[in-house]
């Protein structure tokens, strides 16, 4: 199994608590590469606020993906690349076959491109984008990617949708990855989801919190769906993202947890034991956290992002990292 990182990238996402800068982003990516980590994940906000994680809803800055991770693609060398992910709405999908092309080159074949339907209504709202229902925003998702999917094929796309309309269209040059950078469908993982993950997708992200049981009753659905259109099932690639706390020991374990209920915002774990926080995420010494990810990799996780705070895409301690990379890559590895 791999190991990646949600990588910080907002205001809030430092030990310090902000701000975000280009130097503390790429810093934060070159630590992550040295340690080991197989990829780094940037999520796709114009701003975010952390009222729905327990925090104030003063709203934070963050890099745009794309041209960050094309810049990160030049500052770094091995690491893979990703959208966790790009909000389908914000871009045509010619333009995102076009941005995911350009870091697929620059990165040399280093990119994942993770799409999903958006959900925080604050920022389309600011912005002027129509947030509509949910089975409208999901309807264009499933345009979109269809859409990208073709794109990224050798052939002229022609295409009739609701929301995309495509005549003999093409992508030039090709990315570097042949048939295009893999695409992940992200989302909770419904039946009309990972029925569009079966259609056209490379496979199906979750995050930031899953018991293996409960991912293994989505990932049979999955195949079944995906046995049903005549896919392989086979083919269908997994990934989970949790947060994440790996203590050496239980004392150790404890220490980092009463220094994350201090780092996290507007006192959101407080009230929280360790028990609690512990119940559906990565956390514990290393041992339980490699037979958690052992259960996972039975269920046909091939890569787990590792979220190292209470909230999405933050580091509240750089240690926090290290131990992960001393304890949990290597023996991921042999999963």
């Amino acid at each position: 199994m791999r190991i990646g990182l949600a990588l910080p990238h907002y205001d809030f996402s430092f030990p310090d608590a902000g701000p975000v800068t280009w130097e503390r982003v790429a810093q934060a990516a070159g630590r992550a590469e040295a340690l080991g980590f197989d990829s780094i994940w940037i999520s796709d906000h114009l701003f975010l606020d952390l009222a729905r994680y327990g925090g104030t809803d003063e709203p934070a800055g963050s890099l745009e993906p794309f041209t960050a991770l094309a810049a990160l693609s030049t500052a770094t060398t091995r690491v893979r690349l990703g959208t966790l992910v790009a909000c389908s709405p914000f871009r045509h999908p010619a333009h995102l076959v076009k941005l995911s092309t350009g870091v697929d080159l620059l990165s040399g074949g280093r990119f994942d491109l993770g799409i999903g339907a958006g959900w925080y209504e604050r920022e389309f709202d600011a912005f002027g984008y129509d947030f509509g229902g949910v089975g409208e925003r999901f309807a264009a998702l499933e345009d979109s990617v269809a859409a990208v999917a073709a794109l990224f094929r050798s052939e002229p796309a022609t295409l009739d949708t609701p929301t995309v309309t495509f005549h003999e269209a093409y992508n030039r040059p090709p990315p570097a990855q042949a048939g295009g950078p893999p695409i992940w469908v992200g989302g909770k993982g419904g039946d009309r989801l990972l029925r569009l993950v079966a259609a056209h997708g490379s496979g199906w992200n979750t995050v930031w919190r899953w018991t293996p049981e409960a991912h293994r009753e989505r990932a049979t659905r999955l195949r079944e769906i995906a046995d049903a259109q005549g896919r392989d099932p086979t083919t269908v690639r997994l990934s989970v993202g949790l947060y994440t706390l790996v203590g050496e020991n239980e004392a150790d374990l404890a220490a980092r947890y009463r220094a994350l209920q201090a780092w996290a915002p507007g006192g959101s774990l407080d009230d929280v034991s360790l028990e609690g926080y512990a119940e559906d995420a990565l956390v514990g010494t290393p041992q339980a956290c490699l037979d958690r990810l052992a259960a996972f990799a039975e269920t046909g996780v091939e890569e787990m992002i590792v979220g190292a705070a209470s909230v999405p895409f933050a580091v509240h301690d750089w240690s926090a990292l290290d131990i992960v990379s001393e304890a949990i890559i290597p023996a991921a590895h042999d999963l």
